[in-house]
């Protein structure tokens, strides 16, 4: 850089990076960004609206603006900035337009209608957005994936138990195992169907899943399992599951308990919308408390201008906060300015002094410690999170030295017991 700008140019562009940085600070000492994504979001909670019943005509126009803004010039939507068209953003997106009311001779309905055949149509949906259609009545269940409830039951003496899986999965797996019970298909105030969406020769066998061409494969293995779950299905709906009911209760506790201390179920918008779907097909009335609050902490995830309607999957202080704090310590600035100060003070107090779901997997007595990304997660601080963090109050050691090196050194032995036997 100083070869190509000159020193000069060079310190005054790391200038100009700090003031916008300690500018862009918010109240409390954090930093935080917008996290964009693409319009999926925007398009499921459209289709979500109208399987409530609540639709928002407002709210509706400016979130059809958005799906608009971000159409390609070819007529679908992709997944990443400066993707090509995808096949589940497209339909999302299409069906989200009409049930907004968009007529299908629309010029942007007639290319996206286009771009999703050309994509293979709805067969070509991942296992998620087939049921979100399901719910809709847009899709047969028997061809949706079986989450049966009775996986939280599963214990350590089974190698593929609840706790083998992924924060995300778990948060995933609860609530869409109480939607896969209950099925809540729910007629729409204004039915629409999506049969252009098929191809012309389509049968609906092609619904199912596709096996691998060998006998053994773990894909064929899954939907050997899969056929296996549907007949326990069958068995439950004729009242001949012993361990159901148990289990329905056992994922709704989990699920309840899991609000506490979180922005939401796993502080993730697909969980967070989950959970409220799963609460709504177990019959809670709209003026619950657990509801009006799942409702709230998604509201949270909106942003909304004049004119549009964006949603963030999750919000990222933590993250964001750490970072900052990094980029802003190494190019300079004392850790006894003011700002970093506070930046500091913030980290301190996210730090997670709770034994979360980790306590399943790490049995090493260690004291409880990390962060998460998000404002609020107690169950599941991570591992890059944390690392993140103690970067930053490693290089802000001089305001409060001997609070920040308690904070680091606890939240650095806990760090290490998360070492995999590989060493990473």
């Amino acid at each position: 850089a100083y070869a190509a700008f000159g020193k000069e140019a060079f310190l005054n562009a790391i200038r100009r990076s700090q003031d916008y940085l300690l500018n862009a600070q918010l109240p409390g000492g954090y930093w935080q960004g917008e996290l964009f994504i693409d319009c999926t979001l925007v398009a499921d909670t459209i289709c979500f609206r109208h399987w409530d019943g609540k639709i928002d005509e407002d709210w509706q126009r400016k979130a059809t603006n958005h799906l608009l803004s971000s159409q390609l010039p070819d007529g679908g939507w992709n997944i990443y900035h400066g993707g090509p068209s995808e096949a589940n953003a497209t339909i999302k997106s299409y069906l989200a337009l009409k049930l907004a009311g968009f007529p299908l001779t629309d010029p942007r309905m007639v290319k996206a209608r286009s771009v999703a055949m050309n994509l293979g149509g709805v067969p070509k949906m991942n296992t998620f957005s087939k049921l979100y259609l399901a719910l809709l009545g847009l899709f047969p269940w028997k061809y949706v994936p079986t989450i049966p409830c009775e996986v939280i039951l599963i214990g350590k003496w089974c190698p593929l138990n609840f706790h083998e899986m992924s924060n995300w999965t778990r948060s995933m797996v609860v609530p869409l195992s109480i939607i896969n019970h209950f099925k809540p298909t729910r007629k729409l105030r204004n039915p629409v169907a999506i049969d252009e969406l098929y191809p012309e020769d389509f049968q609906e066998r092609e619904l199912q899943l596709p096996r691998d061409p060998g006998v053994f494969s773990w894909r064929n293995l899954f939907l050997t399992t899969d056929k296996v779950l549907k007949l326990a299905e069958k068995m439950a709906q004729w009242g001949i599951h012993p361990f159901r009911r148990h289990a329905l209760r056992k994922n709704e506790d989990w699920m309840l308990e899991h609000f506490e201390g979180a922005d939401g179920l796993g502080a993730i918008w697909p969980s967070m919308l989950n959970s409220l779907i799963a609460m709504k097909a177990m019959g809670y009335e709209d003026d619950h408390p657990q509801v009006l609050r799942a409702e709230r902490e998604l509201r949270k995830l909106e942003n909304e201008t004049e004119t549009e309607i964006r949603i963030e999957p999750c919000h990222s202080p933590v993250w964001d906060t750490a970072i900052a704090s990094v980029a802003l310590c190494a190019s300079g600035v004392s850790p006894d300015h003011s700002k970093m100060k506070e930046a500091a003070k913030y980290l301190v107090s996210k730090e997670i002094r709770f034994r979360g779901d980790w306590k399943y997997k790490n049995d090493t007595g260690v004291e409880p410690s990390g962060w998460a990304f998000e404002h609020e997660n107690k169950w599941s601080p991570d591992v890059d999170d944390s690392a993140m963090v103690l970067l930053a109050l490693r290089g802000m050691q001089s305001g409060g030295k001997k609070f920040h090196q308690a904070c680091f050194k606890r939240g650095l032995d806990w760090l290490l017991t998360f070492q995999c036997k590989g060493g990473g």
